[in-house]
């Protein structure tokens, strides 16, 4: 029995309805759209800024070296929403960003190359701060990234590169100077692993800033170290903080007082428009008479 040839499948073909959609947008709207796929997704996620640094003396925890004509100054953002301008939660995964802020007032430029900042919390503990790999770590659980397989062997692994947010981060805040001109600022933040010390970690601790070196020519000369305490920063919190409290609990207080004295004129006002008892029938009146 003869076996019929099986006849090739057309391909298969979208509804009239479809194939016959036509787009029509605006010049406008297309240059627009346009645009915008031209962009990238990094300027989307950089659309925020940090704000802007103050002088270094006008932070509450800063130190100043008269001689050398240098303050350091330091700023740790360790409450919630202070630090929303990056990209990731760091203070929620404990890790403390703390801008850091110098400023060279002298004749001779700083240089950084050799300088260790240092977190020294309360119990003696030095933190250096943290690396990209090191926040990777941190924000990154290993078991998370996703396998990989070399070709044509049973092998995997998993690829630890540092997630770009972090990196991002780093160039758009971090601080990158490594020579500061006279009579100039620099200003940046670093981040430090805070999760093995006690709480609150900033209690008792400080900023330790050594081997900051002046070159002045052909002379070469290392700063003193700058120990920075954050219990100047606390104390200034804790201030405003009470003054808010109290301003919390006067304001109460007054709100109490003035619904207290609208009630009573409220109730004093009821007792005079009240309608009072009818008088009696005057004996006189015509339909009075005996």
């Amino acid at each position: 029995m003869a076996r019929r040839r099986s006849q090739p499948r057309e391909p298969a073909r979208l509804p009239a309805r479809l194939t016959d959609m036509r787009f029509s947008l605006p010049p406008s709207r297309l240059s627009l759209l346009a645009a915008l796929l031209l962009v990238s997704p990094a300027a989307f996620a950089a659309a925020k800024k940090a704000p802007p640094a103050l002088a270094a003396t006008a932070y509450p925890a800063h130190e100043t070296h008269e001689k050398e004509h240098v303050t350091i100054a330091a700023e740790p953002l360790d409450g919630r929403g202070q630090g929303d301008f990056f990209r990731l939660d760091y203070l929620g995964h404990s890790v403390l960003p703390v801008r850091l802020v110098i400023a060279n007032d002298s004749d001779a430029p700083l240089d950084l190359n050799q300088a260790r900042i240092q977190f020294i919390a309360s119990d003696g503990t030095k933190l250096p701060a943290a690396t990209p790999d090191e926040l990777n770590r941190r924000l990154f659980r290993f078991k998370d990234i996703k396998e990989k397989h070399i070709p044509g062997t049973p092998i995997a692994y998993r690829p630890t590169p540092v997630d770009k947010k972090i990196l991002d981060d780093d160039k758009d805040f971090g601080f990158s100077q490594t020579v500061i001109p006279p009579h100039t600022t620099a200003s940046g933040f670093l981040f430090y692993d805070i999760k093995d010390l006690d709480d609150p970690p900033l209690r008792g601790a400080e900023l330790y800033v050594k081997m900051i070196h002046s070159k002045a020519e052909t002379k070469d000369t290392e700063l003193f170290g700058f120990s920075v305490p954050f219990d100047k920063y606390l104390a200034v919190a804790d201030a405003k903080k009470n003054e808010e409290k109290a301003a919390a609990r006067a304001k109460a207080e007054a709100d109490a007082e003035a619904a207290e004295a609208k009630a009573e004129k409220d109730a004093a006002k009821a007792s005079t428009t009240t309608p009072g008892t009818p008088a009696a029938p005057n004996s006189t009146t015509p339909g009075n008479r005996p």
